[in-house]
């Protein structure tokens, strides 16, 4: 923190031009500024200040959670339009297909009784996944 104490400006007659009595105090991590010279007492100005800017910093940390919160959810759920269909069973075709894959899968009756099909369409997931956190893995590392 950095505090900061000057003269007051507004009514007050010779005390406000005489004392030291406004309070302006910055959190050197976030920037947040906050300035107080409501009373005449530079205590209760640095009390009040220190107030404010604890609620700026509370108001600021919770908005950055609620955020990252809201992207976690919005990419595990999704917008649920038509185009986001993870997997299609065709019956008449005897075939299942992974639209997140892009795999077809035949023999649908064993895929539903949990054969080697669906076997097949777990570990390639499995596989794409293990890939996709490999590749954010990547990108997260400094230039």
């Amino acid at each position: 923190l950095k505090i900061e104490t000057k003269r007051a400006s507004g009514a007050g007659g010779q005390h406000v031009n005489t004392t030291d009595s406004a309070v302006r105090i910055t959190h050197i991590p976030t920037g947040i500024i906050v300035e107080c010279q409501s009373c005449r007492s530079q205590i209760q100005n640095k009390t009040t200040a220190m107030k404010r800017l604890q609620a700026k910093i509370y108001e600021r940390e919770l908005n950055q959670m609620d955020s990252s919160i809201r992207t976690k959810r919005k990419t595990q759920v999704g917008s649920s339009a038509r185009s986001e269909k993870i997997r299609t069973y065709n019956f008449r075709d005897d075939r299942v297909s992974d639209h997140r894959l892009t795999l077809n899968v035949h023999n649908l009756a064993e895929f539903l009784q949990g054969g080697e099909a669906l076997d097949k369409l777990l570990l390639e997931l499995e596989r794409r996944k293990h890939n996709l956190q490999i590749q954010q893995f990547i990108k997260s590392l400094p230039p």
